[in-house]
């Protein structure tokens, strides 16, 4: 469990079009195997610590032909982004993803001193 030092909690979040592979004929589309994307979020603000980040599918269009297999994961996660990671394997073919993702963590707030 991760607990905030601070009652000044942030969450920060979007919804990110991670690929849209159909229309030119990408890999996700017409590839076989292990495939992988990636892509940097960047937060608005900077969190005091590494937040938590949490994704979710918020649009998936997948051909109904091939089994459905997907990893969604957020990586290397710091107090300014994190990385979008989504992998798939096999003859799945994806059309185009779509991704939620929302971050929470301790943010800094205007009573805070900076002692160096």
């Amino acid at each position: 469990m991760k607990k905030l030092r601070s009652h000044t909690v942030g969450i920060d979040s979007d919804d990110v079009i991670l690929f849209s592979d159909y229309e030119d004929d990408g890999e996700m589309w017409t590839g076989q195997g292990q495939r992988e994307r990636r892509r940097r979020i960047k937060f608005s603000e900077t969190f005091k610590s590494p937040p938590t980040v949490q994704l979710s599918p918020s649009l998936w269009d997948l051909d109904t032909a091939t089994i459905m297999r997907a990893d969604f994961a957020a990586e290397s996660i710091t107090r300014g982004g994190f990385e979008m990671v989504f992998r798939t394997w096999g003859d799945t073919r994806i059309a185009r993803v779509r991704i939620s993702w929302m971050a929470i963590g301790e943010v800094s707030e205007m009573d805070d001193w900076d002692v160096e």
